[in-house]
């Protein structure tokens, strides 16, 4: 095994989705060698041949047995499918593969044995076919992390943003708005900002409401929730402000006004985020034992199989880690 630093941890995502076919994208473009996949070997060998690129499958079961150079893929084989799977159809027999490649990533990561993990996408409709009842990537790592208060981070090259809350019905996410859910996404802003070398970051709060309540007219939750977490925050010494109006505080955090924005539920920070391009942004789990990163899109299922699949967000969130590495914060509270 040839190997000076540690290994980066990369999973396929589903199986019949784009993940495979932008993770190999990725290696060849980036010429990357010193990382690790977890997932199913018949797939990547089909699209190797496919794709006609200059790879060759290392299926390992031990990190001793890895070989750290280019053009080698060096793949811990979490679980076998027994036959190639349909591009761009939902199964249990591919929720469960990727499942199982996100779980040993896991292992290894919490082990030390790996620097980061980055995931290609997965199927939610696929997890729940396997009958493993997790909406997304940003849940599972919570519920197998020690800290139980983990944000998803989204970000571009103009914008970064933290959900207070995630993968659920509007509904659920008001009545998931609560001080302790608001303040642990402010506290979760400032630690992401502090990973990319931002000692003292400038965290906007984004309203929930149409002109942030005007002042209880369109609703209290600027008042009696929002405003509170901020105020904790501030007495923590985080430089929180707000609330700010949702249809403002992103074009002045784009100019520079601000470092990040706390966004209320799932779309309200998403929508700024793709609009620059559904492949430039980046997911990043924030509170969790380590460093986690994935493309801010899904499986693709419409495209998988055709080789049209565009690999930058995938290679962005590769960089991402990177740089993330390189100011070395740890990413525990």
């Amino acid at each position: 095994m040839k190997n000076f630093e540690t290994p980066l941890a990369i999973t396929m995502g589903d199986p019949s989705g784009i993940g495979p076919e932008i993770i190999l994208k990725s290696v060849v473009e980036t010429k990357l060698n010193n990382f690790l996949v977890f997932g199913d070997s018949l797939v990547f060998d089909s699209l190797i041949k496919s794709l006609g690129l200059p790879l060759t499958i290392n299926k390992i079961s031990e990190l001793s047995e890895a070989i750290f150079e280019e053009d080698y893929i060096n793949l811990f084989e979490t679980s076998k499918l027994n036959h190639l799977p349909h591009y761009g159809k939902i199964s249990k027999e591919c929720g469960k593969v990727s499942f199982d490649a996100i779980m040993k990533s896991i292992e290894l990561a919490k082990q030390g044995k790996v620097s980061g993990i980055v995931t290609a996408p997965i199927s939610k409709k696929a997890l729940n076919l396997a009958h493993i009842n997790y909406p997304g990537h940003t849940e599972i790592l919570a519920g197998y992390s020690n800290n139980k208060a983990v944000s998803m981070m989204l970000l571009n090259k103009h914008i970064k943003t933290v959900l207070v809350t995630l993968h659920c019905s509007m509904k659920q996410a008001l009545d998931r708005i609560t001080i302790q859910n608001e303040l642990d996404a402010i506290i979760n802003a400032d630690l992401g900002c502090k990973l990319f070398g931002i000692e003292k970051p400038v965290i906007a709060v984004a309203a929930l409401n149409p002109h942030a309540g005007e002042n209880g007219l369109f609703g209290n939750e600027e008042k009696n929730i929002i405003e509170p977490a901020i105020k904790l925050a501030q007495d923590m010494g985080i430089n929180a402000i707000g609330p700010f109006p949702g249809d403002t505080v992103f074009m002045n955090a784009k100019n520079g006004k601000y470092d990040i924005v706390v966004s209320q539920y799932h779309d309200q920070g998403l929508i700024p985020i793709k609009y620059e391009g559904i492949d430039e942004g980046v997911n990043v789990t924030i509170g969790i034992d380590f460093l986690r990163t994935s493309p801010d899109h899904g499986t693709a299922f419409d495209i998988a199989g055709k080789n049209i699949a565009s690999a930058k967000s995938f290679i962005n969130s590769i960089n991402t880690i990177k740089a993330m590495q390189k100011v070395g914060k740890s990413p525990l509270k």
